[in-house]
């Protein structure tokens, strides 16, 4: 079951809704294998979003009920934390 209360209580901003449906279109091999095994609640019964604005973040994906995320791509922010500490939208 999804925990509303917690999943909507998080920060969002609009203006990153278009980007993170980008990201979803886009997905890259590893983060499309991994989904595979995350939707529709195959792992553990836990139920994930994909591309999830929280702030002025876009993680990878984001389970409510455990209050986890997961990037999948970390590697990448390597060396760029001054640009997502100013809000990453790429």
């Amino acid at each position: 079951m999804r925990n509303t209360q917690g999943y909507m209580s998080l920060p969002f901003n609009p203006k990153l809704k278009q980007r993170a449906k980008e990201l979803r279109k886009a997905g890259m091999l590893h983060e499309a294998l991994l989904w595979n095994q995350l939707k529709r609640k195959k792992f553990k019964g836990l139920d994930f979003d994909r591309q999830k604005i929280i702030g002025n973040y876009i993680v990878d994906f984001f389970c409510a009920e455990k209050g986890v995320v997961i990037e999948a791509d970390g590697a990448c922010h390597q060396g760029r934390e001054d640009y997502d500490l100013d809000g990453c939208t790429a």
